[in-house]
């Protein structure tokens, strides 16, 4: 049943009429308190995750919970909904949980706090932060196991809770929970930093209806949200079409020796709305590959996609919600059933941007990207140093961006637009482990008119035994490129044992041990290419060549002949461009997707080290009365 929100003032907030001034300060003033929740995340967290890599996102919601800011879309409206309880003032709500709110949050180290705004008895906005806890139990350090095959393996479950209740902190409970944590001190410190982030929002909101008045505030955050639903309509207009159009993609592996796994989803346009369907989509895997996708929050994806590409100015909010239809299959790989695992979800999560961009490119390929770096590499690495006491490091690695309309995708960088590394410099003083190599790897980038961007090769040196874990994708199928644009490189790597000895590991891989002096070559893969490597400019190749981005061999994917000088040949480079037209089957592919899935599996060993994963068996399993369950067979 839904939440009951009590209220002192019942008296409704009046509609009035928003002059564009006070609109555009409004709007930046809320611009400015999303950054503010930001600077003070960063300044009180502890954890390199969410201190050094900005692994949290804060939203501000108008009084009916819709977000004006923010990044994933709102949750509160459907927290709200199946929330068996009261919401007062004085009140934070505390929770964890996928299973809980519908897939708002995507996993247990996501831990969320929601702050009811009260002004005069009643609530004028909400205030929200989740932030990725570096550890929260489970069966590995990280409580991120690639290889759990149930939710329970992955750490505490916090469902739905008030850490404050009417002014009064729950401190018991928070004692309970930090129990469960092998880093109590700074899941502390990080939560006390979601719950800072959330107060400062909160008095920013409440300056703001006390400036402008409570009416002009809501009806300000009433109009940012029609604007919204005014540019998304006419966006969706012109870029979607009634035909349908589909596309697939595929996360590699389970970690558990199956794979690919199919992510597909159909688009068109319908009666003004869009419909994403995602009928075809391979069932939930027994690994922890699921992402239970919250349909808000594919929304949200949706309409960041199409506001960048189309209409960067656009401050994207839930306002065009209901111009987007979203239909995902129970049982599947994005709507897992309880209590399947959840902890590797990152790799789906990104892939979905992949999709998005294969869709909305097939009507109007010049704003087609290629497929780039579309997940969150993780390394964990953990143990006791000399003297006994405990280390732990989550880091979050960083790879090739698509080539793009407007230009070349940047190396080595991160999905996520805030994320930033780890500096070299803090790893090696708070970690016994020392990076050897931190660079970009030369030709990963997809060749093309724009070229994808390069992965990165990280060298890491551990001083002390220990244990390490790795969680990436894209080593076995590849980052297509588009219109006339080349794959990227994949994704490997390579554990050099003290001893002399080398094997390339998986990238989906727990519980590998470590000695003193082993060393890991930590290599992501690059972006794919956009358009006619022909066409790129032959000085540009030569620069980059220089720069050590392209190498001598690798230029002749551009048709360019680099002489011994580390100039360009012209003569020769006009020969090869001429002889590599005449050699092209016809015209240049829209997409190119590489090797069929048949020929990976052929060639996986000696194009990877590894061998190919196991293709998925659906077994159906029923329990109770519910509906036939498709699990990964053993």
């Amino acid at each position: 049943m839904p939440a009951t929100i009590i209220q002192a003032n019942q008296t409704p907030f009046e509609t009035v009429s928003i002059d564009p001034v006070t609109l555009d300060i409004i709007e930046n003033a809320l611009r400015n308190a999303r950054i503010e929740m930001d600077a003070t995340l960063v300044r009180t967290a502890m954890s390199p995750g969410i201190r050094e890599q900005g692994d949290a996102f804060p939203l501000i919601a108008d009084h009916k919970g819709r977000m004006i800011v923010g990044q994933f879309g709102s949750y509160i409206g459907p927290f709200l909904d199946n929330f068996d309880g009261t919401v007062e003032e004085g009140d934070m709500i505390f929770l964890s949980d996928p299973y809980s709110v519908g897939g708002a949050i995507s996993h247990l180290n996501d831990w969320l706090v929601l702050l009811p705004v009260y002004k005069d008895g009643r609530i004028i906005a909400y205030t929200s932060m989740f932030g990725h806890q570096s550890d929260i139990g489970g069966k590995v350090a990280g409580s991120m196991p690639i290889d759990a095959t149930s939710i329970f393996q992955e750490g505490v479950r916090i469902p739905p809770v008030k850490i404050w209740k009417k002014g009064e902190y729950n401190e018991d409970l928070i004692k309970l929970i930090m129990h469960q944590s092998r880093s109590p001190e700074w899941c502390s410190a990080d939560l006390n930093a979601l719950i800072a982030s959330c107060r400062v929002a909160a008095r920013r909101v409440i300056e703001m209806a006390e400036r402008f008045g409570d009416d002009v505030f809501v009806s300000a955050c009433e109009d940012l949200l029609a604007r919204n639903h005014r540019a998304m309509a006419a966006l969706i207009d012109q870029a979607i079409g009634e035909e349908p159009v589909s596309f697939e993609d595929y996360i590699c592996d389970d970690g558990l020796g199956y794979g690919p796994y199919k992510i597909k989803c159909t688009m068109w346009r319908q009666d003004g709305r869009v419909v994403l369907d995602f009928a075809g989509t391979d069932p939930q895997s027994k690994g922890s590959i699921n992402f239970l996708l919250n349909e808000n929050m594919m929304r949200m994806f949706f309409g960041i996609y199409m506001i960048m590409v189309f209409d960067p100015q656009i401050l994207f909010n839930d306002g065009y919600y209901d111009l987007i239809d979203i239909r995902i299959p129970d049982g599947s790989l994005l709507k897992p059933k309880f209590p399947a695992a959840l902890s590797g979800r990152t790799h789906a999560l990104g892939r979905l941007f992949d999709i998005l961009g294969g869709l909305l490119g097939q009507k109007t390929p010049e704003f087609l990207n290629a497929a780039g770096f579309s997940s969150s590499p993780h390394l964990f690495y953990s143990g006791q140093d000399g003297d006994g006491r405990w280390f732990q490091l989550f880091q979050i690695g960083f790879g090739g961006i698509p080539g793009r309309p407007l230009g070349d995708g940047p190396d080595g960088h991160s999905l996520w637009p805030n994320f930033t590394n780890v500096p070299n410099e803090f790893l090696e003083r708070y970690f016994p482990l020392r990076i050897e190599q931190y660079t970009t790897v030369a030709d990963s980038g997809g060749a093309g008119l724009h070229r994808g961007g390069n992965g990165i090769l990280m060298t890491y040196r551990f001083l002390e035994d220990g244990e390490i874990a790795i969680h990436d994708d894209r080593w076995f199928t590849v980052p297509w490129g588009v219109n006339g644009g080349q794959p990227g490189a994949r994704a490997k790597k390579i554990l050099r044992r003290v001893d002399g000895t080398s094997e390339v590991v998986g990238n989906k891989k727990e519980d590998l041990y470590v000695h003193a002096g082993d060393e890991l070559d930590f290599i992501t893969w690059g972006g794919g290419g956009w358009g006619d490597p022909l066409a790129r400019d032959p000085a540009l190749v030569a620069k980059e060549v220089g720069q050590g981005l392209v190498s001598a061999d690798g230029a002749r994917a551009y048709g360019v002949v680099i002489g011994t000088d580390g100039a360009v040949d012209a003569a020769a480079t006009a020969t090869l461009r001429d002889q590599l037209k005449r050699d092209r089957p016809g015209k240049l592919p829209t997409f190119d997707y590489g090797p069929s899935i048949d020929d990976l599996r052929k060639r996986s060993l000696d194009d990877t080290g590894l061998d190919a994963p196991k293709q998925p068996v659906w077994r159906t399993h029923r329990a109770g009365n519910e509906e036939p369950l498709a699990i990964a067979a053993e």
